[in-house]
């Protein structure tokens, strides 16, 4: 019985695997996951590029925050740490000064308990970061349209075939220890040296590689003029957010002294000790309705993290518009998000919050 399940587990694994980054040596083609079909047709891109603005010495602006950052970070890969997101994990550390944050649910068992992924550009200014969990493979088809580096404990044998693309590089369970009184699962963190040292055992690069294509990953409105959603007719009020993770119950809510939304989950604030106990903040939300695959009876699973023309929302200052969002075969392609009239948007400057939320339970989602 368990070769059963095991073939039958490996050949869903299979199912998933679509075409890789185009200038890789491309894999054989896998039959389809069963009653899942998969669009792949993708929508014209219409880009425009935000009004030039001064230059400031010594600095750029982020790719992916479009902030001002140090001149000698520009070629520099992000992260995507895998970070628990348990009860039991809280309080998380260095959250707050992410670039990106990803929550994406970890397991369809568990009330389907997320997990987030935090991409950093500036690691190495973060004094903690974590606790660091396993990586799924969902994941594995997200980094690598940042060119990120994920750093994760492991995983289940379905992200073995992911881990094998040339495109994605990763470190797994050579971060420091923390003693914080929890048991051992949740205790490792990513702490100041942890970066260098894994560089320096390995041939990963520390800058971008010839896989990057997300130079443009996000169209940024000027700063200036920033984008508050007025050009929609069909813009709705946008004040508090509650997402239909069961699990956690997280919920995001508008400030507008600041102009971001303010993150909680398991009725209480999502703060962060490392950072005088900032609550976790974002300019920018994207929701994906996203369909998925159960692997086992484990509650292993996957998104269809490439598909066309699935829904979700675009959030920003206090109003929410309708999206679609896309994601080409090509794991390295990024992801684009696309306005009813089939324009890709412009998101505003800072940091962004993006969940997947599982087909089933979307309906479930509020925003008021």
């Amino acid at each position: 019985m368990k070769k059963r399940y095991l073939v039958l587990a490996l050949s869903l694994v299979a199912a998933m695997t679509f075409a890789g980054c185009k200038d890789k040596e491309e894999p054989q083609a896998a039959a389809p996951a069963p009653t899942i079909q998969v669009v792949t047709e993708t929508p014209t891109i219409v880009t425009e590029a935000a009004p030039t603005e001064e230059s400031r010495e010594g600095m750029y602006r982020s790719e992916i925050t479009n902030e001002w950052i140090d001149e000698a970070l520009k070629d520099q890969r992000p992260i995507a740490a895998m970070v628990d997101n348990e009860k039991t994990a809280l309080p998380h550390y260095g959250l707050s000064r992410a670039d990106i944050v990803y929550e994406i649910t970890n397991s369809t068992l568990n009330d389907g308990v997320t997990r987030f992924m935090v991409l950093f550009k500036d690691y190495d200014s973060v004094d903690q970061i974590g606790s660091i969990r396993s990586v799924r493979p969902t994941n594995l088809v997200i980094a690598p349209e940042w060119d990120a580096i994920v750093c994760h404990d492991g995983g289940p044998f379905y992200i073995d075939d992911y881990l094998a693309n040339d495109y994605v590089d990763h470190f797994s369970g050579t971060f420091s220890r923390v003693d914080n009184g929890k048991s051992r699962e949740f205790t490792e963190y990513i702490l100041p040296g942890d970066m260098d040292k894994n560089f320096s055992g390995s041939s990963v690069s520390k800058t971008y590689t010839s896989y990057y294509k997300g130079a443009g990953h996000f169209q940024f409105a000027s700063e200036t003029e920033p984008n508050d959603l007025s050009a929609y007719s069909d813009a709705v009020s946008a004040n508090h957010i509650q997402l239909p993770f069961k699990h956690n119950k997280p919920y995001l809510d508008y400030d507008e002294g600041t102009q971001q939304y303010k993150y909680s989950e398991y009725g209480q604030s999502h703060v962060d000790p490392g950072n005088s106990n900032a609550q976790l903040a974002f300019d920018n939300l994207l929701l994906q309705n996203a369909r998925y695959v159960k692997f086992d009876d484990n509650g292993y699973m996957m998104f269809y993290a490439k598909d066309s023309g699935r829904e979700g929302y675009y959030i920003t200052k206090g109003k929410a518009i309708k999206i679609t969002w896309t994601k080409p075969e090509d794991d390295c392609e990024p992801t684009r998000y696309y306005d009813s009239n089939g324009n890709e948007i412009t998101i505003n400057t800072g940091k962004t919050y993006i969940a997947l939320i599982p087909d089933d339970i979307y309906s479930g989602l509020e925003i008021n």
